[in-house]
Formats: C-alpha cells, sequence, structure tokens
C-alpha cells in the first residue's frame, strides 16, 4: 500500500495525538510528538511515500516510541521541589527598588558636580571617563600638557567624590 505524507497526516494525526493524551501527555506535548511522528516517517523515507502494509500501525508504534524516549529523558533530569522560601531565596540579578533610588541620586549629585566644574576641567574629565580616551589624545586635543591635562582630570575626580561624600 502506498500513500503520501500529507494524506497520513489528514488521516491518522488527531487520532495519534489523542491517543497520547489519553495516556497522559499534555495537549501541547501530544501535538509535538505528533508532529515529530510524521517527521520521523518522512525522513525514513526520502521520497514522503509509506510503502507499510498498515501506515496506520506504523505511525502509532512511532509516536508510542518517541514517548517512551521522552520519559526516559525525563528520568534523567533531577528535580527539585522548593520550598517557597527557598523559592524566595533565589538571586534576582535585578536592582531592588532602593538601589535604584540610590543610583538615581548618585547620578543626580556627579551631573550636578560636573556643572560645577569650569568647562576645560569638565570636557577633559567626560574625554577620559565617557569618551575613553588617553590622557595624551586629550591632552592634543584640547592643546594642553600631558601634565596639565592629568591635572585637570584629577580634580575633576576629586571634586566629585567630594560631592558624593558630602551627601552621603
Amino acid at each position: 500500500m502506498v500513500l503520501d505524507i500529507h494524506t497520513l497526516f489528514l488521516r491518522h494525526a488527531k487520532e495519534i495525538s489523542n491517543t497520547l493524551r489519553r495516556r497522559g501527555v499534555t495537549a501541547d506535548n501530544a501535538a509535538d510528538l505528533t508532529q515529530e511522528t510524521f517527521l520521523r516517517l518522512l525522513s525514513a523515507d526520502s521520497h514522503a511515500e509509506v510503502h507499510h502494509a498498515n501506515p496506520r500501525a506504523l505511525l502509532h508504534r512511532i509516536a508510542r516510541n518517541l514517548r517512551i524516549d521522552q520519559q526516559r529523558r525525563e528520568r534523567l533530569v533531577l528535580k527539585d521541589d522548593l520550598a517557597d522560601e527557598a523559592f524566595a531565596a533565589i538571586s534576582d540579578d535585578k536592582p531592588l527598588p532602593e538601589t535604584i533610588v540610590i543610583d538615581r541620586q548618585r547620578l543626580a549629585i556627579v551631573t550636578a558636580a560636573l556643572a560645577d566644574l569650569p568647562d576645560r576641567t569638565r570636557q577633559a574629565f567626560q574625554m577620559h571617563r565617557l569618551g575613553e580616551k588617553t590622557i595624551n589624545e586629550i591632552a592634543q586635543e584640547l592643546g594642553l600638557s600631558t601634565t596639565r591635562t592629568w591635572t585637570l582630570i584629577r580634580e575633576a575626580y576629586l571634586h566629585v567624590r567630594a560631592r558624593l561624600h558630602e551627601k552621603a
């Protein structure tokens, strides 16, 4: 008997899915296993035709074997039931609301401290800290010596640090 895969799917997919559901498989998992059944059938025969005396029985056997393989894999996975307290203790990488508030306050302090600086000092600091430029690159761009550039950047760091500590 020769049937194409499309005809087999139309005739037997719902039946296979329902059989899997009756055996305790969830609807989503049954749908996945049913699709995998037909994929296995396709991969077994490159012409997408089935040469088998009873293609329905073959499909059910493939689906049953897929479910057995899945159950074996599930048994190998270690499962651990967590108590509510243990689950709550699992680390969350999101910052706490208090941390967000504190960080925003610190950012406002830094922004205000930078606004207090003379233009050239602020510019040198921003080029170094935010622009990731070297002292030498900043000195050349601003037309200063590297020693003077380093002094400006150092003054900016000290000013920002002092402002942060006085608000702490």
